[in-house]
């Protein structure tokens, strides 16, 4: 029997939100009802753009239906922004741990998130679809989904990579490729430096674009504006537009556009695409600045 936190069991035997929103802003659906697990979560929007209701419906065991519901609790009255910050780590830690063979449910729940923003994002016109090549056919696992669990999760044997996204969990005929993928990630993260972005991808989705994207303006950007006084938010990424706000000390400067140019956007074109240009908040700065080559 699996030993289950007093939270588990609380969000297993009384869940919140629990349902369907019928006029939902974003709708993700993820798993499957043959590999024995299946979400599907909706948002609403409130007219400041932040989540007001989420709800969730899930098939699965006591980890996928609990990780669900607090998945739920976690993102709303958040910006999407902010909810893409959540993570499979963060889901699994507000419930007090899961069993390492149900981490795969914590996952579940933040593909689903993703996937139901990149839904909004597209306007509702596009749903979930798996990247790269099927490595692991008894579950439908694709190169792409174990090398970030893998990255995100410092993951290092075939087993763990079995228990975060089930890959390699039935005929074990992809376990060669699984350890090769597992070899591959780890030597690239011994070889750059500690905290460094991993290198630019040759092509990113949009959920992939927004949260490097972030990843960059936390690690290479706002270090800097906060040793001078200042700071710097992510607004929006719409495309190849990135939009910011500055805050603090940068908010009046008169080398706003110079720090907009030559360090936000050269390090977002460093690290995440050379397509990226920049834009200020309108809203933040009267009137917005465009840079583009």
């Amino acid at each position: 029997m699996w030993d289950y936190t007093d939270k588990v069991r609380d969000h297993f035997f009384n869940p919140h939100n629990v349902g369907e929103i019928e006029d939902a802003d974003g709708v993700g659906e993820v798993g499957s009802l043959a590999c024995g697990d299946a979400l599907k979560l909706t948002f609403k929007l409130d007219k400041n753009g932040r989540i007001a209701d989420a709800r969730f419906k899930t098939f699965g065991c006591a980890s996928a239906i609990a990780s669900s519901s607090v998945l739920t609790d976690l993102i709303r009255g958040k910006t999407l922004e902010e909810a893409l910050k959540v993570t499979n780590k963060d889901i699994a830690e507000e419930l007090g741990g899961l069993p390492e063979q149900k981490m795969h449910c914590s996952v579940m729940g933040r593909e689903a998130l993703e996937a139901a923003i990149e839904n909004y994002r597209s306007g509702g016109t596009r749903k979930h679809e798996l990247e790269g090549h099927v490595v692991c056919t008894c579950f439908g696992v694709t190169d792409k989904e174990i090398e970030r669990v893998v990255e995100e999760n410092d993951l290092t044997t075939v087993e763990e990579v079995t228990n975060y996204c089930k890959a390699g969990g039935g005929c074990g005929g992809c376990h060669g490729e699984i350890e090769r993928i597992i070899q591959r990630v780890q030597g690239a993260r011994m070889a750059r430096p500690h905290g460094a972005p991993a290198k630019r991808p040759a092509k990113l989705t949009n959920i992939q674009k927004i949260r490097l994207v972030e990843q960059t303006i936390d690690e290479q950007v706002r270090p800097a504006l906060r040793a001078h006084g200042g700071n710097i938010e992510l607004v929006d990424v719409i495309g190849d537009k990135v939009i910011v706000a500055f805050r603090g000390m940068c908010a009046q400067c008169r080398l706003t556009e110079f720090t907009m140019k030559d360090v936000v956007e050269a390090k977002l074109r460093e690290f995440v695409s050379e397509e990226l240009y920049v834009e200020e908040d309108a809203d933040s700065a009267g009137e917005p600045h465009a840079h583009r080559e």
